[in-house]
């Protein structure tokens, strides 16, 4: 049988995930953000409720990238959830894109060509971001034209490079619906973007979302909510360029910007430059609230949930893969655990997300 798997955020769980999930093939294996997320902040809700959304429209087994992935620029991210599915013996790659490409064919490329490509990488100049060097390379080895507002095939791009030489079969799902940094609630499918904007609209939620009562009575919380602990964080630190990914002319922007900025956008605006991009502020800004150090990751994986068809795939694989079930005195991931618990400080009413939790059956 195919196993198939999907790298996710789920932030939160809509009406085009469900779609992605009926195209794909076989055994459907979700490598999910925990509690913080790519883009660099506090996932809407947190990690087992959007699990339990995802099993029940259609995942068979979620488990949970760890913090050091999750929160990652789009290579490190697709290269850590690669690594993980392939653990886990999936055959099969599904993604959602704005681009219907030949993404095989650009992974064999990469494959074939990856010395040539990274040094190209390492030439262009400083003053480039990373984003933007990357699509320098594929412009000038494989011919792509970016149109500026195509981030999952940016991220598709990204799991071709992490995907090489792994025999992989890279299966992409063109993507419905509005643009995926849309606010329009005029759209069969809304994406992400529109219902955290209009997460009070009870009517538009209901039209998006699989099983609409769950995500409304989860506790809902955004930035705002972790805006005064990273500013303690920022204002207290005197060891802030030991962050992860912090240096020592970032650490001294933030610092400054940080006096003045009511808000953590706000603060992103005030530090972003063109090398400094938006993502990155905000990332970095995440590594900050939950005082990140660089670690090795784990090589246990943590299963948040799972069907019946799940729990067989799991017992089929736990023979060439350490798996956590259950977290107790020992730590998983010690950077994921430290991440929930500031999770759980934005809003009183988030439920214990580490200790003693077991994975959700469906």
């Amino acid at each position: 049988m195919t196993v198939t798997g999907i790298i996710a955020e789920f932030n939160p769980f809509h009406n085009g995930h469900r779609y992605l999930l009926s195209q794909a093939d076989g055994i459907k294996i979700i490598a999910m953000s925990g509690n913080f997320v790519q883009r660099g902040e506090p996932a809407l809700i947190d990690k087992w409720t959007r699990a339990q959304l995802a099993l029940e429209n259609g995942a068979d087994l979620v488990v949970e990238l760890p913090f050091l992935v999750a929160v990652q620029s789009a290579d490190y991210f697709a290269e850590g959830a690669v690594s993980i599915l392939k653990r886990l013996g999936v055959d099969t790659l599904t993604f959602g894109t704005e681009e219907p490409l030949d993404y095989q064919k650009l992974s064999a490329l990469y494959g074939k060509h990856k010395a040539e490509m990274e040094t190209f990488l390492a030439e262009l100049p400083e003053e480039l971001s990373y984003p933007q060097k990357t699509q320098k390379m594929w412009e000038r080895f494989a011919g792509i034209a970016f149109s500026g507002s195509t981030p999952n095939h940016i991220l598709g791009l990204s799991y071709a490079k992490a995907s090489a030489g792994k025999e992989l079969c890279l299966q992409p799902i063109k993507r419905l619906g509005a643009g995926f940094h849309s606010k329009d609630k005029d759209q069969t499918i809304a994406s992400a973007t529109a219902i955290r904007s209009h997460i009070a609209d009870s009517n538009f939620i209901t039209q998006s979302v699989p099983n609409p009562a769950l995500l409304l009575s989860a506790p809902q919380v955004t930035w705002d909510d972790y805006f005064s602990l990273l500013k303690y964080q920022i204002l207290t630190n005197s060891s802030l360029p030991s962050v992860f990914q912090l240096n020592e002319e970032l650490a001294s922007r933030i610092r400054t910007a940080v006096r003045t900025a009511e808000t953590a956008e706000e603060l992103v605006e005030k530090v972003a430059t063109k090398r400094y991009t938006k993502a990155r502020v905000r990332r970095i800004l995440t590594y900050i609230l939950v005082n990140a150090r660089d670690s090795n990751l784990p090589q246990a994986v943590h299963v948040l949930g799972f069907t019946a068809k799940g729990r067989a795939h799991l017992k089929a694989v736990k023979s060439s893969v350490r798996l956590i079930t259950r977290i107790g005195s020992q730590p998983w991931d010690q950077m994921t655990q430290q991440a929930d618990t500031v999770y759980q400080l934005g809003k009183a009413s988030i439920a214990e997300q580490t200790w003693g939790r077991v994975p959700l059956k469906i």
